[in-house]
């Protein structure tokens, strides 16, 4: 998958339009990603994630970086042996986009603030 533009509150993945907060698993796009606790990333957010076994899980923070990560999140992921890597969205497309082998890859982005 290939994210083509992002913009406050709006994405284009091949060729789609998004406007809610996604996840991108190898295989598809999870629209209306919502959380347990709105900007405050939790365990329970992401346990579909964990089941994908990614290598790699990259988040969106948002485009001023509101989403917060719990310490929880950090330990829970650590302890399945997947990287995190968190940055501002747009910073977070750039690095999922220039990630050749996408196969271990989930990218979860909050879209606005």
């Amino acid at each position: 998958m290939n994210i083509e533009h992002y913009e406050f509150g709006k994405i284009i993945i091949d060729g789609i339009s998004y406007f809610s907060d996604i996840i991108i698993f190898p295989d598809r796009v999870e629209n209306d990603w919502w959380r347990e606790e709105g900007h405050e990333l939790r365990v329970s957010d992401i346990l579909e994630v964990v089941e994908a076994r990614p290598k790699v899980f990259i988040v969106g923070t948002g485009a001023y970086g509101m989403l917060r990560i719990s310490p929880e999140v950090e330990k829970y992921l650590a302890g399945n042996n997947i990287q995190l890597i968190a940055e501002l969205t747009g910073r977070a497309v750039e690095i999922y986009n220039q990630t050749s082998d996408k196969s271990k890859v989930v990218c979860a982005l909050h879209l606005t603030c």
